[in-house]
């Protein structure tokens, strides 16, 4: 497990601004965290460069392009050891409607989120893939009826910086 980095209260501030908009320029990060646009500049960098702040993507509606299918889905593999892991973290790697993948300790070895455009997609994927994959031995899924929250925020509270 890794370290966890020592912020300041302006760093997770910083932070909380950006997970709540990502496209804020470092005047708009100025105005939230209370610094100047070029001490947020660097800060911002330097967040960057410790890997506490990894990459930035869009928030897209999947049910807008089509994707009206929420699924989590257990998985339990044929076999427990390094190269059958390995063949169902590729299989997980090149399979694009699974957008998630946990490894679990439990009744399961992994629960993955998926998304697929309708149940026929789901039926082929589950058959189709996760099934007629030899390192794969059982799956169940459970289809999302309604999402009350879907948030990448982290519960950072500026107040109890760790300096």
């Amino acid at each position: 497990m890794q370290e966890a980095v020592k912020l300041d209260e302006f760093d997770l501030k910083l932070v909380a601004a950006i997970l709540r908009d990502g496209a804020l320029s470092n005047q708009g990060l100025s105005e939230r965290v209370g610094l100047s646009a070029s001490q947020c500049s660097r800060r911002h960098m330097r967040l960057i460069d410790l890997g506490v702040i990894k990459g930035y993507r869009a928030v897209v509606d999947a049910e807008m392009l089509g994707f009206a299918i929420l699924v989590f889905v257990r998985v339990t593999l044929a076999a427990h050891g390094p190269k059958n892991t390995r063949k169902f973290r590729d299989l997980v790697e090149e399979t694009d409607e699974i957008q998630e993948a946990h490894m679990l300790a439990g009744d399961a070895d992994y629960l993955l989120k998926v998304i697929v455009k309708d149940l026929a997609a789901l039926s082929d994927l589950v058959n189709g893939v996760l099934l007629a994959h030899d390192s794969v031995a059982r799956v169940r899924s459970d289809i999302v009826l309604d999402s009350l929250k879907e948030e990448g925020r982290l519960p950072i509270h500026p107040e109890e910086a760790r300096t």
